[in-house]
């Protein structure tokens, strides 16, 4: 087959062609240079980033992904839209541009911080297990787990899409502007096309023999059999039709008629790995409000997503043990202060991996988990100067008898981060994914379906103890999405998101520490390299973190591992002015008036 040959060619060629952390880890420098189809404004917005500067604003602001993403979302800011309105528009556009991340077929975590009240609201979109799941979805004929791949690509790893239901009740809780409209320059850019970027076509190389099993999935990322080349006018008019639906009759076009019957369709008879959805479980979809996560930080307040998310509860564990540490005089280049980081990570990883689930299905001890008290248990453990020799989950308090086994569920990364500022003092942090690179492959009506279903437990059952995050009817798959807003003295300063599965917690942690305790501007808080430690091995950032520093941790006792380590940090600094920093690593940019 021509596309096979060329594949070959590719590999031989020394071009990156990932395997299981697959294509969300490899981005080439310079991410964006390869796009003409700009704007002055996105052009001096990507030159600021080369550059290492902030983008500096005093009215609004707005990052995402891709340029053409951000540009979307200023132009509903400038005439007037609100923070929601315009996340709309950048999502829609998204789903077009950086289909392998998010889009129409995904879910979504999107924390408000509302300028005329103060109140915090989290919004869960998260996608859900079809009813006719069971909690053996993943396992074999003996009960043993699927390899991760053989539940990825096809139907069996498809949840109930939430984004599009989210961005319908953002908008009607928040909206200004008209519904409508706001889909315009993502029908445009589908039905006119766009130039494919370096990143896209990257990722799409590294990924083609999975793209390859679908029909309709294969034509669309390989026209005429061939890789897509950066630069070429991608055209997506399925998609374009798609939008025209939700823009004229709303979510529920998704989830009812056509639409929905497509998607089942098109899950159940996946070729060699069919799924059980059903269009009752589209029909029945629902956002949750859910309760904020908010944990003091020195003069601070680190506020996110709760269950089922792990983001906020796991990164407010991290910032809660470190809370007694002088990090600001240890400085970014300390090995004692990334030492009390990589630990206190993995003291909450532990107690992630015990407790942490959809909160609707299994009783998560929310407040114990970040109670003051067993904060400074959980911190003085951190005393001494060499790495902890093991770690295990604590025991915060419970208002109910739990018993628990930990999980091993596998979360890679393939996700984006929408951080915005509006004229009304409204914020928005939204994280947005369908997992896995290109998710379940499987392409509908011009967007692809996720895998999330993979994000829980492969095992039901440990020893004859359940897992917290195992598969449910209904239940929502524990994620590390950490939309994250920082308040101090109710005001925000500080709005920041990531992809990169479960490293998000560290890139998040990191990128917050930079900013408040080590006074970086918000982007060299993002720029700088990332340490993540999540079970014991150090990761370090291949080619960005210093020798010398990495060898002072494995002086202590840790294994460091050189990764890649490709965030995609997405942030906004609010104080006289609004400052966004939008991530080297990846295409994003800040865009602001």
């Amino acid at each position: 087959m021509k596309l096979l040959h060329i594949l070959a060619c590719f590999m031989l060629a020394g071009a990156p062609v990932w395997g299981q952390q697959a294509a969300d880890t490899v981005a080439p420098e310079g991410a964006g240079a390869g796009l003409v189809q700009v704007s002055p404004a996105v052009r001096a917005a990507q030159d600021a980033k080369a550059d290492g500067r902030a983008v500096v604003a005093e009215n609004w602001m707005v990052v995402a992904a891709n340029p053409l993403a951000s540009d979307a979302g200023a132009t509903v800011l400038k005439a007037g839209g609100t923070a929601a309105d315009a996340m709309v528009a950048v999502q829609a556009v998204l789903g077009l541009v950086e289909p392998q991340s998010s889009g129409l077929g995904g879910g979504a975590f999107l924390v408000w911080r509302d300028g005329a009240t103060g109140e915090i609201t989290t919004l869960d979109g998260r996608e859900t297990a079809p009813l006719a799941a069971t909690p053996r979805l993943f396992q074999d004929a003996e009960g043993q787990p699927l390899s991760f791949y053989d539940a990825v690509v096809g139907g069996r790893s498809v949840g109930v899409p939430g984004t599009p239901a989210l961005m319908q009740s953002a908008h009607d809780r928040w909206g200004r502007a008209e519904w409508a409209g706001l889909f315009d320059d993502a029908i445009r850019l589908a039905e006119d096309g766009f130039e494919v970027s370096p990143r896209l076509a990257l990722m799409v190389a590294g990924d083609a023999l999975k793209l390859s099993r679908f029909e309709s999935t294969r034509a669309y990322f390989f026209p005429d059999d061939g890789l897509l080349e950066v630069g070429a006018r991608l055209q997506n008019p399925a998609y374009a039709r798609s939008l025209r639906s939700l823009a004229e009759e709303g979510a529920e076009a998704f989830y009812t008629g056509d639409i929905a019957r497509d998607i089942v369709q098109t899950v159940q008879s996946a070729p060699g790995n069919p799924g059980v959805m059903s269009e009752v479980d589209l029909a029945i979809y629902r956002v949750r409000e859910r309760d904020p996560v908010c944990v003091p930080y020195r003069v601070y307040e680190v506020c996110g997503m709760g269950p089922p998310s792990s983001g906020a509860l796991t990164v407010g564990q991290i910032l809660g043990m470190l809370e007694p540490y002088d990090l600001a005089a240890m400085g970014a280049d300390s090995a004692q202060a990334w030492r009390l980081i990589g630990d206190a990570s993995r003291l909450a990883f532990a107690d992630r991996g015990r407790y942490m689930a959809d909160s609707d299905f299994v009783p998560v001890p929310v407040q114990g988990l970040v109670s003051r008290n067993y904060m400074k248990t959980r911190s003085e453990l951190l005393r001494g100067d060499d790495v902890l020799p093991e770690v295990a989950p604590g025991k915060p308090e419970f208002d109910h008898s739990l018993n628990l086994a930990d999980d091993a569920a596998i979360e890679f990364p393939s996700t984006s981060h929408i951080s915005i500022v509006d004229r009304y003092g409204n914020a928005l942090s939204m994280t947005t994914t369908i997992e896995n690179a290109f998710g379940s492959r499987l392409m509908v009506r011009g967007f692809l379906l996720n895998n999330e279903l993979t994000d829980f437990s492969f095992q039901s059952h440990e020893d004859g103890v359940p897992v917290a995050n195992r598969v449910e009817p209904g239940k929502r798959p524990r994620s590390s999405m950490a939309p994250t807003i920082v308040l101090k003295d109710g005001e925000p300063v500080l709005i920041v998101g990531s992809p990169g599965g479960s490293r998000i917690i560290g890139y998040v942690v990191k990128a917050i520490i930079a900013h408040l305790d080590w006074k970086m501007d918000v982007q060299q808080a993002v720029s700088l390299p990332n340490m993540v430690n999540r079970f014991g091995e150090f990761d370090v950032e291949a080619g960005r973190v210093s020798p010398s520093l990495a060898s002072d941790l494995a002086e202590m006792g840790y294994e460091v591992s050189r990764q890649p380590l490709v965030s995609g940090l997405h942030a906004i600094s609010i104080g006289e002015v609004l400052r966004g920093g939008a991530d080297p690593r990846r295409e994003g940019i800040a865009l602001g008036e």
